[in-house]
């Protein structure tokens, strides 16, 4: 059984390892290949279990309409649309000319990302362990890779063709080389952690917001002799981004879609890193006691999971929302590379209770009775995990069906069919599962998607679009559910529907977020 010694010498356990690997953990511990192994098996099965199951919605309509151009073509792209995502796309173009373009095919990159990630925050996780002085590093180390597997946020973005996965992965990356570089010092890992910020940057500029979490964790660890080198790390990793954060300043018009952030927005964010809302109080106690794990006497001065994991999982999404009180800027995916800072408090909490646990019993160190109450807790957990699991995997839980819009038009289109598109914006619709879309003709495209180098087309003008009208006997008329009541901005808008009034309605489908009207002359 698990021994809860805990390492003769804090000093001599920070001290060993140079070579990255957790030091020495006095007493008996799990082997690393176990530590390791064991959270990137889980995230691989629970990940992939019907991964392709739920509907591709409009963001991952998105990947495919630009992944499934040539280089060249998203280049010009990306001089124009999107280039913060541009990256991405590039590695999903090889994706798909290899796997093809299914919803399983293009999810997998994220699967693998999310498994990787969860492998990485285990070996964190141990080392932080170690640290702190938590009893068995491994055991919490595990905990760490376990229960970020089995939040449903994690699993909902192992199974989305969008790069939030590989911007977790890269986050654990940069904390990790970040930790054993202030412990230990290094070119070599100080090197490793400006390519681990620069790739973090390279997927989402906003998961940079990490460097303010690592800035605060440099401070509260006291490790003057490490400012200089992490800044230095710093510094070369902007240079390295600057083309992109400058271009992606560029084109900041394309955030005009976010709202404003309020109280509603903070409960949501809560809810989301716990699972439910039952086990927001439950995660907010095992954290608040992973918390407590690191402040012992002088315990803020060093590098623990405390100091390391509280700034990661509070800093970014707090900045974020700070701004948006200016300019709206934060969604919650901008934000979910904090779910592994999450995942360590609640493992460090675990190892803490089962400490305090064995120092109410002295002389009677028996670490079967020390985990049961953990072993209760985590017992809990999973079983209010299991239906957020189950409803994670659901369509109903993105927040478009594609697949189902494309089923209704393949089931009841006909020869000569038109459709417009309103707003224009709303042609992802027909990305996703295109098949049936391209029996249609869109009267309102001037220039396709890629001959205009964007990711809807371009619009004919009203007059044209009458002329275009002329003759047509059944026209599908193509809208966002939350927006049916909005008067349409351009001219060409207010023209299809008013092409559209003189004419009889056949039937309307409401699948999801998405309207289906049909018209008949």
């Amino acid at each position: 059984m698990p021994s809860l010694a805990e390492p003769a010498s804090h000093k001599a356990a920070a001290s060993a390892g140079a070579d990255g690997r957790p030091p020495h953990e006095a007493g008996w511990r799990l082997p690393g290949w176990l530590v390791v192994g064991v959270p990137i098996a889980a995230a691989l099965l629970v990940g992939g279990y019907r991964i392709g199951g739920p509907s591709l919605w409009r963001d991952e309509a998105y990947t495919l309409e630009a992944a499934r151009r040539s280089f060249g073509q998203i280049f010009s792209l990306l001089s124009h649309f999107d280039v913060v995502h541009g990256p991405y796309y590039l590695g999903m173009h090889v994706v798909i000319s290899v796997l093809g373009t299914s919803a399983a095919a293009l999810r997998l990159p994220s699967l693998i990302a999310t498994s990787l990630a969860a492998g990485a925050l285990a070996h964190l996780g141990w080392r932080l362990a170690l640290l702190s002085r938590l009893p068995v590093p491994s055991v919490t180390g595990l905990l760490a890779g376990l229960l970020y597997v089995a939040a449903p946020q994690t699993t909902y973005y192992a199974q989305d063709a969008r790069p939030y996965g590989l911007v977790t992965l890269f986050a654990v990356a940069a904390t990790y080389f970040f930790v054993v570089a202030i412990s230990r010092g290094g070119v070599r890992w100080w090197a490793g952690y400006a390519v681990a910020i620069a790739l973090t940057g390279v997927m989402s500029l906003f998961a940079l917001l990490i460097l303010a979490a690592h800035g605060v964790t440099l401070l509260l660890a006291r490790r003057k002799a490490r400012l200089l080198p992490w800044l230095a790390a710093v510094v070369a990793a902007v240079v390295v981004l600057s083309p992109l954060i400058l271009l992606g300043y560029r084109q900041a018009a394309s955030l005009s879609w976010v709202t404003r952030a309020g109280l509603g927005t903070v409960i949501t964010l809560m809810r989301l890193l716990a699972g439910s809302w039952a086990l927001i109080p439950i995660l907010a106690v095992l954290a608040l006691c992973g918390v407590a794990s690191g402040l012992g006497a002088g315990r803020l001065r060093e590098i623990t999971v405390a100091t390391v994991a509280l700034p990661w999982l509070v800093l970014p999404p707090f900045i974020l929302l700070a701004v948006s009180v200016v300019k709206p800027v934060y969604v919650e995916r901008y934000v979910v590379f904090c779910q592994p800072a999450l995942a360590l408090l609640c493992a460090a909490g675990l190892a803490w209770l089962a400490r305090l646990v064995a120092a109410s019993r002295p002389g009677q160190r028996t670490p079967a009775l020390a985990w049961a109450a953990p072993a209760v807790i985590l017992v809990l957990i999973a079983a209010l995990l299991v239906g957020p699991q189950r409803t994670v995997r659901l369509t109903s839980a993105r927040p478009d069906n594609l697949r189902g819009v494309s089923a209704v038009v393949a089931a009841n289109e006909r020869p000569g069919d038109a459709v417009f598109y309103l707003p224009s914006e709303a042609r992802v619709v027909s990305m996703g599962y295109p098949a049936p879309f391209r029996k249609l003709r869109d009267l309102a495209l001037k220039q396709s998607p890629v001959a205009s180098d964007s990711l809807t087309g371009t619009q004919v003008g009203a007059p044209v679009l009458a002329q275009r009208f002329a003759g047509v006997h059944r026209v599908w008329l193509v809208q966002w559910a939350a927006q049916l009541s909005v008067r349409p901005g351009t001219a060409t808008g207010r023209e299809e529907l008013a092409l559209v009034s003189g004419m009889r309605l056949v039937h309307r489908w409401t699948v999801h977020s998405v309207v289906l009207s049909l018209y008949a002359a």
